[in-house]
Protein backbone atom coordinates (compact mmCIF):
# COMPACT_ATOMS: atom_id res chain seq x y z
CA UNK A 1 0.00 0.00 0.00
CA UNK A 2 1.12 3.07 -1.03
CA UNK A 3 1.68 5.77 2.07
CA UNK A 4 -1.19 8.66 2.25
CA UNK A 5 0.38 11.51 2.80
CA UNK A 6 -3.23 13.69 2.42
CA UNK A 7 -3.29 17.16 3.14
CA UNK A 8 -5.35 20.21 2.57
CA UNK A 9 -8.55 21.46 1.90
CA UNK A 10 -11.22 18.21 1.41
CA UNK A 11 -14.62 18.95 1.54
CA UNK A 12 -17.20 17.31 3.08
CA UNK A 13 -19.60 17.23 -0.38
CA UNK A 14 -23.35 17.19 0.03
CA UNK A 15 -25.31 14.28 -1.74
CA UNK A 16 -28.03 16.06 -4.16
CA UNK A 17 -31.73 14.49 -4.72
CA UNK A 18 -34.11 14.78 -7.66
CA UNK A 19 -37.63 16.11 -6.88
CA UNK A 20 -38.63 12.03 -6.80
CA UNK A 21 -36.15 11.84 -3.96
CA UNK A 22 -33.68 9.47 -6.26
CA UNK A 23 -29.82 10.80 -6.48
CA UNK A 24 -29.15 13.88 -8.93
CA UNK A 25 -26.33 12.41 -10.19
CA UNK A 26 -25.81 14.85 -12.72
CA UNK A 27 -25.68 17.91 -9.71
CA UNK A 28 -22.86 15.85 -7.95
CA UNK A 29 -21.13 15.89 -11.09
CA UNK A 30 -21.53 19.87 -11.28
CA UNK A 31 -20.84 20.21 -7.82
CA UNK A 32 -18.08 18.33 -7.44
CA UNK A 33 -16.28 19.62 -10.87
CA UNK A 34 -16.49 23.37 -9.05
CA UNK A 35 -14.70 22.02 -5.97
CA UNK A 36 -12.18 20.73 -8.07
CA UNK A 37 -11.67 23.99 -9.99
CA UNK A 38 -11.09 25.68 -7.44
CA UNK A 39 -8.10 23.54 -6.30
CA UNK A 40 -9.68 21.52 -3.69
CA UNK A 41 -6.57 18.49 -2.58
CA UNK A 42 -9.59 15.76 -1.93
CA UNK A 43 -13.16 15.01 -1.85
CA UNK A 44 -15.09 13.14 0.85
CA UNK A 45 -18.49 11.57 -0.14
CA UNK A 46 -21.43 10.05 1.92
CA UNK A 47 -20.56 11.92 5.32
CA UNK A 48 -22.81 13.60 8.00
CA UNK A 49 -23.38 16.41 5.45
CA UNK A 50 -23.97 14.07 2.60
CA UNK A 51 -26.87 12.62 4.98
CA UNK A 52 -25.21 8.93 5.11
CA UNK A 53 -27.72 7.96 7.44
CA UNK A 54 -30.41 8.46 4.73
CA UNK A 55 -28.61 6.67 2.15
CA UNK A 56 -28.70 2.93 1.38
CA UNK A 57 -25.22 1.21 0.87
CA UNK A 58 -26.27 0.76 -2.77
CA UNK A 59 -26.92 4.95 -3.08
CA UNK A 60 -23.32 5.38 -0.89
CA UNK A 61 -21.68 3.51 -3.62
CA UNK A 62 -22.91 5.14 -6.57
CA UNK A 63 -22.28 8.84 -4.90
CA UNK A 64 -18.44 7.46 -4.30
CA UNK A 65 -18.36 6.33 -7.93
CA UNK A 66 -19.56 9.70 -8.76
CA UNK A 67 -16.58 11.49 -7.27
CA UNK A 68 -14.27 9.22 -8.59
CA UNK A 69 -15.65 9.56 -12.12
CA UNK A 70 -14.90 13.66 -11.87
CA UNK A 71 -12.19 13.33 -9.73
CA UNK A 72 -10.27 11.73 -12.66
CA UNK A 73 -7.64 10.58 -10.29
CA UNK A 74 -6.75 14.48 -9.86
CA UNK A 75 -7.20 14.14 -5.69
CA UNK A 76 -8.29 11.52 -3.47
CA UNK A 77 -11.41 10.30 -2.85
CA UNK A 78 -12.26 9.20 0.75
CA UNK A 79 -15.44 7.43 1.08
CA UNK A 80 -17.13 8.28 5.12
CA UNK A 81 -18.01 4.59 7.00
CA UNK A 82 -20.50 5.28 9.61
CA UNK A 83 -22.71 2.21 10.48
CA UNK A 84 -24.71 1.28 13.12
CA UNK A 85 -22.69 -2.06 13.60
CA UNK A 86 -19.15 -3.14 12.52
CA UNK A 87 -20.41 -5.76 10.09
CA UNK A 88 -21.91 -3.43 8.44
CA UNK A 89 -19.50 -0.90 8.28
CA UNK A 90 -16.80 -3.21 6.94
CA UNK A 91 -19.05 -4.14 4.29
CA UNK A 92 -19.41 -1.06 3.25
CA UNK A 93 -15.74 -0.44 3.87
CA UNK A 94 -14.83 -3.27 1.47
CA UNK A 95 -17.46 -2.60 -1.17
CA UNK A 96 -15.92 1.23 -1.02
CA UNK A 97 -12.40 -0.22 -1.59
CA UNK A 98 -13.60 -2.56 -4.78
CA UNK A 99 -15.56 0.81 -6.46
CA UNK A 100 -12.25 2.29 -6.22
CA UNK A 101 -11.46 4.86 -3.18
CA UNK A 102 -8.23 6.06 -2.21
CA UNK A 103 -8.94 5.84 1.26
CA UNK A 104 -12.23 6.14 3.97
CA UNK A 105 -13.25 8.34 6.70
CA UNK A 106 -14.20 6.34 9.88
CA UNK A 107 -16.80 6.99 12.53
CA UNK A 108 -17.59 4.62 15.61
CA UNK A 109 -20.37 2.37 15.36
CA UNK A 110 -22.68 5.26 16.08
CA UNK A 111 -25.34 5.56 17.67
CA UNK A 112 -23.94 3.32 20.43
CA UNK A 113 -21.73 4.84 22.43
CA UNK A 114 -18.36 2.46 22.49
CA UNK A 115 -16.12 2.59 24.90
CA UNK A 116 -12.83 2.50 24.75
CA UNK A 117 -12.06 -1.17 23.73
CA UNK A 118 -15.02 -1.45 21.25
CA UNK A 119 -13.94 1.65 19.70
CA UNK A 120 -10.59 0.51 19.00
CA UNK A 121 -11.55 -2.96 18.00
CA UNK A 122 -14.49 -1.53 15.27
CA UNK A 123 -11.47 1.00 13.61
CA UNK A 124 -8.92 -2.15 13.50
CA UNK A 125 -11.81 -4.47 11.94
CA UNK A 126 -13.17 -1.77 9.50
CA UNK A 127 -9.35 -0.62 8.41
CA UNK A 128 -9.04 -4.42 8.02
CA UNK A 129 -11.83 -5.25 5.74
CA UNK A 130 -10.86 -2.49 3.38
CA UNK A 131 -7.21 -2.41 3.35
CA UNK A 132 -7.09 1.13 2.67
CA UNK A 133 -5.67 4.24 4.35
CA UNK A 134 -8.08 5.33 7.03
CA UNK A 135 -8.69 8.99 8.45
CA UNK A 136 -10.45 8.36 12.10
CA UNK A 137 -13.12 10.69 12.80
CA UNK A 138 -13.00 11.80 15.85
CA UNK A 139 -16.66 13.95 17.02
CA UNK A 140 -17.50 13.34 20.62
CA UNK A 141 -19.93 15.98 20.65
CA UNK A 142 -22.14 14.81 18.11
CA UNK A 143 -21.56 10.93 18.58
CA UNK A 144 -20.38 10.69 22.24
CA UNK A 145 -17.47 8.72 21.55
CA UNK A 146 -14.19 10.38 22.21
CA UNK A 147 -10.91 9.20 20.62
CA UNK A 148 -8.40 10.43 22.53
CA UNK A 149 -4.89 11.15 21.98
CA UNK A 150 -3.83 7.84 24.00
CA UNK A 151 -6.14 5.71 21.80
CA UNK A 152 -4.65 7.31 18.49
CA UNK A 153 -1.52 6.40 20.30
CA UNK A 154 -2.31 2.73 19.95
CA UNK A 155 -4.10 2.74 16.26
CA UNK A 156 -0.41 4.13 15.27
CA UNK A 157 1.50 0.90 15.08
CA UNK A 158 -1.10 -0.09 12.06
CA UNK A 159 0.39 1.81 9.16
CA UNK A 160 -3.47 1.76 7.49
CA UNK A 161 -4.76 4.47 10.21
CA UNK A 162 -2.89 7.78 8.38
CA UNK A 163 -5.33 11.45 9.67
CA UNK A 164 -7.81 12.34 12.30
CA UNK A 165 -10.38 14.20 11.50
CA UNK A 166 -10.26 16.13 14.71
CA UNK A 167 -14.37 17.66 16.00
CA UNK A 168 -13.62 17.82 19.44
CA UNK A 169 -14.76 21.32 19.54
CA UNK A 170 -11.12 21.94 21.21
CA UNK A 171 -8.35 23.52 19.10
CA UNK A 172 -5.89 22.52 21.98
CA UNK A 173 -6.17 18.71 20.99
CA UNK A 174 -4.20 20.14 17.77
CA UNK A 175 -1.39 20.28 20.09
CA UNK A 176 -2.27 17.67 22.33
CA UNK A 177 -2.03 14.75 19.66
CA UNK A 178 0.89 15.69 18.56
CA UNK A 179 2.49 15.76 21.95
CA UNK A 180 1.06 12.23 22.13
CA UNK A 181 1.81 11.29 18.36
CA UNK A 182 4.41 13.09 16.96
CA UNK A 183 4.10 13.66 13.44
CA UNK A 184 2.33 9.95 13.03
CA UNK A 185 -0.99 11.52 12.13
CA UNK A 186 -1.92 14.23 9.42
CA UNK A 187 -4.39 15.99 11.32
CA UNK A 188 -7.49 18.02 10.02
CA UNK A 189 -9.77 20.58 11.22
CA UNK A 190 -13.44 18.98 11.43
CA UNK A 191 -14.91 22.33 12.16
CA UNK A 192 -15.23 24.92 10.35
CA UNK A 193 -14.80 28.02 12.70
CA UNK A 194 -11.50 26.45 14.62
CA UNK A 195 -9.90 26.08 11.37
CA UNK A 196 -7.99 28.80 10.73
CA UNK A 197 -6.56 28.03 14.71
CA UNK A 198 -6.02 24.22 13.80
CA UNK A 199 -3.70 25.29 10.59
CA UNK A 200 -2.21 27.60 12.97
CA UNK A 201 -1.29 25.27 15.48
CA UNK A 202 -0.01 22.80 12.74
CA UNK A 203 -3.22 20.69 11.58
CA UNK A 204 -2.03 19.88 7.52
CA UNK A 205 -5.67 20.13 6.40
CA UNK A 206 -9.41 21.30 6.71
CA UNK A 207 -12.12 19.02 6.30
CA UNK A 208 -14.65 21.88 5.15
CA UNK A 209 -18.29 22.04 4.98
CA UNK A 210 -19.22 26.05 3.44
CA UNK A 211 -16.74 25.14 0.83
CA UNK A 212 -19.20 23.33 -0.63
CA UNK A 213 -20.37 26.79 -1.56
CA UNK A 214 -17.13 29.04 -1.57
CA UNK A 215 -14.68 26.89 -2.37
CA UNK A 216 -11.79 28.89 -3.85
CA UNK A 217 -12.11 30.89 -0.29
CA UNK A 218 -11.92 28.07 1.54
CA UNK A 219 -8.69 27.15 -0.68
CA UNK A 220 -7.05 30.26 -0.25
CA UNK A 221 -7.41 30.30 3.58
CA UNK A 222 -5.57 26.94 3.52
CA UNK A 223 -3.58 27.76 0.90
CA UNK A 224 -2.08 31.48 2.93
CA UNK A 225 -1.68 29.36 5.83
CA UNK A 226 0.31 27.18 4.90
CA UNK A 227 2.75 30.05 3.32
CA UNK A 228 2.96 31.24 6.87
CA UNK A 229 0.39 34.74 5.71
CA UNK A 230 -1.39 34.07 8.43
CA UNK A 231 -2.98 38.32 8.54
CA UNK A 232 -3.95 37.69 4.94
CA UNK A 233 -5.87 34.01 5.75
CA UNK A 234 -7.34 35.81 8.76
CA UNK A 235 -8.86 38.75 6.66
CA UNK A 236 -10.42 36.35 4.79
CA UNK A 237 -11.64 33.93 7.89
CA UNK A 238 -13.10 36.97 9.44
CA UNK A 239 -15.21 37.73 6.42
CA UNK A 240 -15.99 33.97 5.78
CA UNK A 241 -16.79 33.68 9.62
CA UNK A 242 -21.06 34.19 10.38
CA UNK A 243 -20.98 31.39 7.12
CA UNK A 244 -18.54 28.95 9.22
CA UNK A 245 -20.69 29.23 12.13
CA UNK A 246 -23.93 27.54 9.66
CA UNK A 247 -21.71 24.53 9.65
CA UNK A 248 -21.95 24.30 13.68
CA UNK A 249 -25.75 23.30 13.96
CA UNK A 250 -27.91 20.78 14.13
CA UNK A 251 -29.26 21.78 10.76
CA UNK A 252 -26.00 21.95 8.77
CA UNK A 253 -27.27 20.02 6.25
CA UNK A 254 -30.01 22.61 5.47
CA UNK A 255 -28.37 25.37 6.31
CA UNK A 256 -25.34 24.86 3.70
CA UNK A 257 -28.13 22.95 1.11
CA UNK A 258 -29.71 26.47 1.17
CA UNK A 259 -26.22 28.22 1.12
CA UNK A 260 -24.95 26.39 -2.06
CA UNK A 261 -28.33 27.51 -3.72
CA UNK A 262 -28.24 30.83 -3.25
CA UNK A 263 -24.68 30.88 -4.16
CA UNK A 264 -24.01 28.54 -7.06
CA UNK A 265 -27.63 27.58 -8.08
CA UNK A 266 -28.03 24.45 -6.92
CA UNK A 267 -31.64 23.33 -5.05
CA UNK A 268 -31.62 22.47 -1.19
CA UNK A 269 -33.79 19.61 -1.45
CA UNK A 270 -33.04 17.20 1.81
CA UNK A 271 -34.15 13.51 2.25
CA UNK A 272 -36.93 13.25 4.73
CA UNK A 273 -37.18 13.64 7.73
CA UNK A 274 -34.97 16.50 7.27
CA UNK A 275 -37.00 19.22 4.70
CA UNK A 276 -35.59 22.63 3.68
CA UNK A 277 -35.31 25.20 5.50
CA UNK A 278 -38.46 28.03 6.11
CA UNK A 279 -39.71 30.69 8.07
CA UNK A 280 -37.67 33.01 10.61
CA UNK A 281 -34.62 29.95 9.76
CA UNK A 282 -34.17 30.16 5.69
CA UNK A 283 -34.63 34.09 6.41
CA UNK A 284 -31.77 34.14 9.05
CA UNK A 285 -29.54 31.85 6.73
CA UNK A 286 -30.75 34.33 3.42
CA UNK A 287 -29.45 37.39 5.16
CA UNK A 288 -26.08 35.84 6.19
CA UNK A 289 -25.51 34.67 2.89
CA UNK A 290 -26.19 38.24 1.20
CA UNK A 291 -24.03 39.89 3.37
CA UNK A 292 -21.22 37.97 2.38
CA UNK A 293 -22.18 38.03 -0.92
CA UNK A 294 -21.95 41.94 -0.47
CA UNK A 295 -18.86 42.13 0.96
CA UNK A 296 -17.18 39.33 -1.11
CA UNK A 297 -13.22 39.91 -0.59
CA UNK A 298 -11.25 39.63 -3.90
CA UNK A 299 -9.11 36.82 -4.41
CA UNK A 300 -5.97 38.08 -5.89
CA UNK A 301 -3.81 34.97 -6.03
CA UNK A 302 -6.37 31.90 -5.58
CA UNK A 303 -3.87 29.11 -6.13
CA UNK A 304 -0.64 30.04 -3.81
CA UNK A 305 0.42 26.77 -3.35
CA UNK A 306 1.69 24.02 -4.81
CA UNK A 307 -1.12 20.55 -4.88
CA UNK A 308 0.51 17.97 -2.17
Amino acid sequence: MAVADWRGVFPAVTSKFTDDDRLDIAEMERCFALQLEAGVHGLIVCGSLGEASTLDASEKIEVLKTAIRVATGRVPVLCTVVEGSTRRAAALAEAAATAGAAGLMVLPGVPYRSDRRETLAHYRAVAKAAGLPVMIYNNPVSYGVDITPEMLGELAADPLFVAVKESSDDVRRVTKIINACGDRYRIFSGVDNLALESLALGAHGWVAGLVCAFPAETVAIYELAVAGRIAEAAAIYRWYQPLLDLDVSAKLVQNIKLVEALVIGSNDRCRAPRLPLAGEERAAVEAVVKRALATRPALAAPRLAARA
